[in-house]
C-alpha cells in the first residue's frame, strides 16, 4: 500500500507540484488573492453604512431606507460569508480534499445568490405594500442618504467589478442592487420634494428587485452547472485541437472534463496511440499534452494510454 502510494506521488506529484507551482504564482496572484482584498473592502464598506443607514432611516421616518437598511445588513452578512469562502478557497489540498477547496467559492456564490434571492423577493412585498399604502417621509433627509448610499455602494462595487471569480460577480450584484436601489431613493427623493409622489420610490424598488432577480439567474446558472460537473463548454473545442496535433494519437475516449470552480479544470480521458510506440516515447507525448493543456488552465489531467481499441468503447471527442 505504501509502495503503491509513493509511486502514485513519484508519476504524478512532480506533474502536480508544477502546475500547482505555476498556478499558485500566475493565475492565483491574480485571481485569487485580489478577489479577498476585494471582498474585504466591500464588507467593511457595507458593514459601516448599514449601520448609518438604520440611524437616518429611522431619523427621516423613511420605511424605504429602513428595509434598505434591514436589506444592507443582509447583504454584510453575505459578504462575510464570501469573504470567508474565497479565503479558504485558497487553502492547498490535503487528504480530504484532494482537489483542494477551490470549489468553496462556488458554494459562496451559490449561498450568496440565495439569500440575495430571498432579499429580493422581501423587497417586492415591501415596495408592493407601499404602493398600497404610501406612507410620507423627510425627503431632504433622503436625498442626502441617497446621496452618500451611492457614493459608498458605488466604490464597493467598482472594486469588485474588476474580479473574475463567480464569487465576486455574485457579490458584485448585491452592491448593484444597493446603487440602484439608492439611485431609486434619490430620484424618489426629489421628486417628493417638489411635488406629492411617495408613490414613486416603491414603483422604482419593484422594477430594480425585477431586474436584479434577472441577473441572479444569469449568475446562478453557471454555477448549478459547476455543482453538477457539466463540460466547461468553452475549452473543450481547445482541448481537441491540442490532442489532434498529436500524430501518435489514433483515438480517445472515455473522456471526462469538469472544473472546479470556472477558472480551474480537470480532464481525464484515456488515449489511443499507435502500437509502435515505446514507454518512453508515450511518457514525453503525455508530458508534451500536460504542458500543453496547464496552458488552458487545466491543472489536473489524467491520461491513461492504450495500444488498441478492441476493450474499449469509442467515444471520439468531437
Amino acid at each position: 500500500m505504501t509502495h503503491n502510494h509513493e509511486c502514485n506521488n513519484d508519476h504524478e506529484g512532480n506533474d502536480h507540484h508544477h502546475h500547482d507551482h505555476d498556478h499558485n504564482h500566475g493565475h492565483m496572484g491574480h485571481h485569487h488573492i485580489k478577489p479577498t482584498d476585494n471582498l474585504a473592502v466591500a464588507f467593511a464598506l457595507n458593514s459601516g453604512f448599514a449601520v448609518i443607514e438604520l440611524v437616518g432611516g429611522l431619523l427621516t421616518n423613511s420605511v424605504a431606507i429602513m428595509s434598505d437598511a434591514l436589506h444592507d445588513l443582509g447583504d454584510s452578512i453575505s459578504l462575510g460569508m464570501a469573504w470567508y469562502f474565497q479565503k479558504l478557497s485558497q487553502k492547498p489540498r490535503n487528504e480530504e480534499f484532494t482537489y483542494g477547496y477551490k470549489r468553496f467559492s462556488v458554494l459562496g456564490a451559490f449561498i450568496n445568490a440565495t439569500i440575495l434571492s430571498v432579499g429580493s423577493i422581501f423587497i417586492i412585498k415591501e415596495a408592493i405594500l407601499r404602493i398600497i399604502n404610501p406612507e410620507p417621509s423627510n425627503a431632504t433627509g433622503m436625498l442626502f442618504l441617497a446621496l452618500l448610499g451611492i457614493a459608498v455602494n458605488g466604490a464597493a462595487m467598482l472594486r469588485l467589478q474588476s474580479g473574475k471569480s463567480l464569487n465576486e460577480r455574485v457579490v458584485s450584484l448585491h452592491l448593484l442592487e444597493d446603487v440602484l436601489g439608492w439611485v431609486a431613493v434619490l430620484l424618489g427623493s426629489i421628486a417628493m420634494i417638489f411635488f406629492n409622489l411617495p408613490i414613486l420610490d416603491p414603483i422604482l424598488s419593484l422594477l430594480i428587485a425585477t431586474f436584479i432577480l434577472f441577473n441572479i439567474y444569469k449568475n446562478l446558472k453557471p454555477a448549478v452547472k459547476i455543482i453538477l460537473q457539466a463540460v466547461p463548454t468553452d475549452k473543450k473545442s481547445q482541448i481537441e485541437k491540442i490532442i489532434k496535433s498529436e500524430k501518435e494519437v489514433t483515438n480517445i475516449h472515455d473522456f471526462h472534463f469538469w472544473t472546479l470552480d470556472g477558472e480551474n479544470h480537470i480532464l481525464s480521458f484515456h488515449l489511443v496511440v499507435n502500437k509502435d510506440l515505446n514507454i518512453s516515447q508515450t511518457d514525453e507525448l503525455k508530458s508534451r499534452l500536460k504542458a500543453k493543456l496547464s496552458k488552458i488552465n487545466i491543472n489536473h489531467a489524467t491520461i491513461e494510454i492504450e495500444y488498441s481499441e478492441s476493450d474499449c468503447q469509442q467515444i471520439d471527442c468531437s
